[in-house]
């Protein structure tokens, strides 16, 4: 319970709000976006270290709901911080846009440019998260390794399938 308390207190309202917009977004947008584009994915070339799709649902809810609570506990503290709010969601704008990029619109090459664009403004909202609050930018770790994989990914798949 700690992780969820700034200055000895717990905002639940504003922990849902900030927990629930990624996710919530993140779902809509994955469901948007993969709506009838999944059966062209899967004729694809995939590279061999492609994680089966199960594996996605998952690590993106978990990293969504990792990013909220490090945004919440940014938003809570009284220390000025000008960058890391507007480049927190200059970087989920990012991260949603991917999605209709590289499923919906098979623009790979394009997703490749703006992953290798929202993996640098996700690394930027951690370092100003870090300044912040040391848990903060700890708990967007996560969210700079994997997606560093999935630039990778997008790169073997863009690749394999010019």
């Amino acid at each position: 319970m700690e992780l969820l308390q700034v200055n000895g207190r717990i905002n639940k309202k504003k922990l849902a709000l900030n927990i629930l917009i990624p996710v919530i977004g993140g779902s809509i947008t994955g469901w948007i976006a993969n709506k009838n584009a999944q059966e062209k994915y899967k004729k694809l070339k995939q590279p061999s270290f492609s994680p089966p799709g199960a594996v996605f649902p998952i690590v993106w809810t978990t990293l969504y709901t990792t990013m909220g609570i490090a945004k919440y506990r940014v938003d809570q503290k009284k220390k000025d911080s000008p960058a890391a709010v507007p480049l927190y969601d200059l970087q989920l704008g990012l991260n949603f846009l991917w999605s209709f990029l590289f499923f919906r619109w098979g623009l790979r090459g394009t997703a490749l440019v703006e992953i290798t664009l929202m993996l640098a403004c996700i690394t930027l909202t951690a370092y100003e998260f870090q300044q912040v609050d040391k848990t903060a930018g700890a708990l967007m770790v996560p969210y700079v390794g994997w997606v560093a994989f999935a630039l990778g990914l997008n790169y073997a798949v863009w690749k394999l399938n010019k």
